[in-house]
This record gives structure tokens, sequence and C-alpha cells, in this order.
């Protein structure tokens, strides 16, 4: 057997949930067909211990990590926690691993950050030769890597099972299938929102983007693909704001996710904001959204 995470999924911040609503919300995804659900890191819950938590309280959807900080653990812990997962939750976790941001790294979390490309290699170099002395999984989980910029989208390809691009444009994910080749995944996210009023759903989508167009990985990343130094500025210009989050109707969601998939996209996973800017994902969208229900 191998992990099958479906075509489409969702990533979402838990947080705002007791443990008891992350698992109905889990159940309620599972039911609705969703492949994988994705879960963040930064400082919040502890990721490994909510899936733990979830895969005990469901039957067959996958969790993934989107994307534990490779800072948080060294790499013994990390292999530990691979194998530990992978044999608890068989064909139903996937270990996604990044290297943060410079200021989550060095100013919240008192560690050096390091140059990130050599990090992550080292890193993964690391996991796989550190001692794990317990019962070993049938099989192990795959690992997929946080990857925006070609050095790391490569070695996602040649190291681990595949990347999962954040923050991204189907023109990233078609640069990304070109860079990574036919046969790793290529997971990318992609934020949504339910809400046909321009000015509405712009002034949402700028909340929920105001934490990250200021980091230097997304804004490099984004240069390349047309936007300049200007559309940064301000909350983001509309059209940075536009081709980031897709705001519209059913069908204009839709189309943006099926346009991943067209630029080479294995399984795209969905952030599906509220239209009334409350934390949480909106699952009247995410289950209209759900496989099977076109």
């Amino acid at each position: 057997m191998t992990t099958q995470i479906g075509r489409l999924g969702v990533w979402t911040w838990l947080d705002s949930f007791s443990a008891p609503e992350t698992a109905a919300f889990a159940k309620r995804l599972e039911d609705w067909g969703y492949g994988t659900l994705w879960i963040p890191e930064a400082v919040g819950r502890d990721p490994f211990s909510l899936i733990g938590y979830l895969a005990a309280q469901t039957e067959s959807i996958v969790f993934a990590t989107g994307i534990a900080n490779i800072y948080a653990r060294d790499a013994m812990t990390l292999k530990a926690i691979h194998k530990t997962l992978s044999e608890l939750a068989p064909n139903r976790f996937v270990l996604g691993l990044g290297v943060s941001h410079a200021h989550l790294v060095s100013k919240v979390r008192g560690h050096e950050y390091t140059k990130p490309l050599s990090t992550m290699r080292s890193h993964l170099e690391a996991m796989q030769g550190a001692l794990y002395m317990g019962k070993e999984p049938a099989e192990d989980a795959p690992i997929v890597l946080g990857a925006l910029r070609d050095g790391m989208l490569g070695l996602a390809a040649q190291a681990t099972r595949g990347a999962h691009p954040y923050l991204v444009p189907p023109a990233h994910t078609a640069h990304a299938r070109k860079v990574m080749g036919p046969d790793a995944w290529l997971c990318p996210e992609q934020m949504v929102l339910r809400e046909t009023d321009a000015d509405k759903a712009r002034a949402v989508a700028r909340a929920n983007l105001q934490v990250y167009i200021g980091l230097p990985n997304y804004r490099n990343n984004l240069l390349q693909f047309g936007f300049e130094a200007d559309d940064f500025e301000n909350g983001g210009s509309d059209r940075l704001v536009d081709e980031i989050v897709t705001w519209g109707d059913t069908d204009k969601i839709r189309e943006r996710i099926q346009a991943h998939w067209d630029a080479g996209a294995d399984h795209v996973c969905i952030q599906a904001f509220r239209a009334d800017g409350a934390p949480g994902p909106d699952e009247a969208l995410l289950e209209d959204l759900a496989p099977g229900r076109d």
C-alpha cells in the first residue's frame, strides 16, 4: 500500500477550534471526499500531536504538515516522529518540512537562521542517518518540502516525494513542474474566497495576506512571475491580491483549481477564507467544492 493524497485537499489553521471541534471538522472533510488535510505550524498547537489525535478520530483522510519547521526539532526527533506516525497512521500521513522564515527562527525561536537550501539538504541527510530503535513501520510516510525557488524544488524532487509550494499562482505551478520533472508530487496551496463584491473580497484577502507579503521568500518568488516591487506596498496591489487569493463565485474558484491541475499539479490544497473575515475555514464553500460535487 502507498499513501494516496487525492487530487484535492484542504489547508487550514485549526487553532481557533477546540480539540473535539478539530476532529468533527476532519470527519466532515473525510465524508465530503477530500483526500488530505494540511496542518500548518507556527506558534500554536504541535501539528504532530494533533495529527495523532485526528488520525484516531477518522478512518481514511490523510494528514499532512504544511509545513513543519525543521528548526523546531533536531534530525533524530524528526526521524522518530516520521517513523512513529508512519506506524500509527499507515498510509495516512505526509511529513511536510520547511525552513520557515528568518524572523520566526531567529527572533521567535532564538536559533540562527542559515542558508535555506544547504540547511534543508543537511537536515534530510541527518534524518537519514539518525538512530531510530523503535519498531519499523510497514512503510515510511512520504516526505515533501515547502519549496518555491528552483534549488529547493530540485531538492524536493531528488531527495523527497515532492513539493508543497505556498502562496503561488498557476504560473508557478507550471514552472515548478518543469523544474521537478514529471514524477515528483506537486501540491500547491491556493487561497480562495467566495465573495463577488470586489471591495469586500479584497479587504478580506488583504487581511489574510498581510502576514505573508512582506516576507522575503514569498516576495522574491513572486517577483519572478511578473510582479514588481510596487505590488507589495500598502497591503498589496489589486493585481497581486487578485492573483493570489481567488475570489468570486464557486465556478470561478473551481476554474482556478483546474488551472493548477492543468499546469501540472498532482494535488491542490485550498485555503477557504470566510467572507466575514472571521478565523477558520468557510465550511459551506468547502462542502460545495468537495470532490464529486461538481
